[in-house]
């Protein structure tokens, strides 16, 4: 991100008073919406969310101003990269790319040397070409939803000490499949 589209954004974890905003940035998505009423049904409560957040889980939010703009979660038991979430109005300002990287190298540093998602089958949707552009692979469908992966691949040392990582495909896509 340039300086003029980070002025005045935070990007921190996410503390168990945040949880709230959380659902109200999730049921304001452009793509693959939801409501209270329809997470609730799911099992996903703020109840629900503040145990995953003391055990299993971790997130990043965005804010600007006093306001939550985006978030993103991992769940290190799993490895699963959980859920991420931008208000259509921020969207393009490379809060997604920041808040997918903060989970991404979270979930990496855990131990896992391959993370998941689930997504919809719809390639025409903005998510899964943004999955794609960061390195994420398509691993099968199942259930009518697609698993997508990312395998950690440590790139330099000078790029680790940047927290870059690398998946396969790309590296393979580079010509350069051992090294």
């Amino acid at each position: 991100m340039s300086a003029k589209e980070t002025r005045g954004m935070i990007f921190r974890e996410i503390t168990i008073r945040d949880i709230p905003a959380l659902f109200d940035v999730r049921t304001s998505v452009r793509e693959n919406a939801s409501t209270h009423s329809g997470l609730y049904s799911a099992g996903i409560t703020e109840n629900a969310v503040e145990a995953m957040l003391r055990t299993s889980h971790r997130a990043w939010l965005c804010e600007c101003g006093a306001k939550v703009v985006g978030f993103a979660m991992g769940n290190r038991e799993t490895g699963e990269f959980w859920v991420i979430a931008v208000l259509p109005e921020f969207e393009g300002r490379g809060i997604g790319s920041k808040l997918l990287n903060l989970a991404e190298s979270w979930l990496w540093a855990t131990g896992w040397k391959e993370i998941w998602l689930w997504t919809s089958l719809d390639t025409q949707l903005r998510a899964y070409s943004f999955y794609k552009k960061h390195g994420w692979f398509d691993a099968e469908v199942r259930t009518n939803q697609r698993i997508m992966k990312k395998s950690y691949l440590p790139l330099s040392q000078g790029d680790q000490a940047s927290g870059k990582v690398e998946s396969w495909p790309e590296k393979y896509r580079r010509g350069k499949p051992n090294g």
